[in-house]
């Protein structure tokens, strides 16, 4: 089995990262992207990079906490993309299910990270949920030219749009659900040069591990899963998807 990557973890909230991630590394895991939701968390990412080989990470105010991103946090998550193994922005976007900040705000700091990755040269990763089709026209606004990583993909039936803008879209243990059933029909129509996956850990945690707090190692039932639902062997499918990764956040993960 090639090796497996994980395009999407919060370290930061693991219970007990360091076996977390001794079990990824012996489940085969040889890339991780740690990524941040707010400044205090990206630091951590950036800290998790620099003492782990096969640790990369992404830093970024979640749409969570919108009104938090003003002048003063965007120069400091500038600061932090200058770390050598900071590999994206993000995790940005709009969440319009838990409507924690005001839309207005999430849409101003959505589009701070979008210039902030523009004057970077980083991928942006991309948080959407219930608010498909804002993100989508503020990508067009805003993101023409961006390598965009739709993280815990879910805008189900705008994967040929998706395609078509050449955005990766990286999925997550829910893929795993029975009842994820739109999920799982999207996934077999994701173009395979496009295709990425994650753990979101410790959410999502896949079959059969739900219940428990997810982590890195257990991206291998995301991609087992995929590969059964793509008709494809899991080998090949994870030759695949690391050659995407490697796409996706460019030089510094090589």
């Amino acid at each position: 089995m090639p090796p497996l990557v994980d395009s999407h973890a919060h370290l930061d909230l693991l219970e007990d990262s360091e076996n977390a991630l001794i079990a990824a590394r012996e489940a085969g895991v040889d890339r991780i992207v740690a990524v941040g939701i707010d400044l205090a968390s990206s630091r951590r990412a950036v800290d998790f990079s620099a003492t782990n080989d096969f640790v990369y990470a992404a830093v970024g105010i979640h749409p969570h906490d919108a009104g938090s991103v003003d002048d003063w946090a965007i120069s400091e998550l500038q600061k932090l993309a200058g770390s050598g193994k900071v590999v994206a922005i993000g995790e940005t976007g709009l969440d319009y299910y838990r409507d924690r900040a005001p839309r207005e705000s999430q849409k101003a700091a959505f589009i701070r990270h979008m210039e902030l990755a523009r004057e970077t040269g980083l991928p942006l990763i991309v948080h959407s949920r219930e608010a498909n089709e804002d993100v989508l026209q503020m990508l067009e606004l805003h993101a023409t030219g961006l390598t965009v990583i739709l993280h815990c993909f879910s805008l189900h039936g705008r994967v040929e749009e998706c395609a078509g803008r050449g955005y990766f879209m990286s999925v997550a243990g829910n893929v795993t659900f029975n009842n994820a059933t739109a999920l799982r029909e999207a996934v077999k129509k994701i173009p395979a040069d496009l295709l990425l996956t994650e753990t979101d850990s410790p959410y999502l945690s896949p079959v059969p591990h739900r219940g428990k707090k997810n982590q890195p190692a257990w991206v291998a039932s995301v991609l087992e899963e995929l590969a059964r639902l793509r008709a494809i062997e899991p080998s090949l499918l994870a030759g695949a998807v690391h050659k995407n990764f490697l796409a996706a956040f460019g030089g510094p993960v090589r």
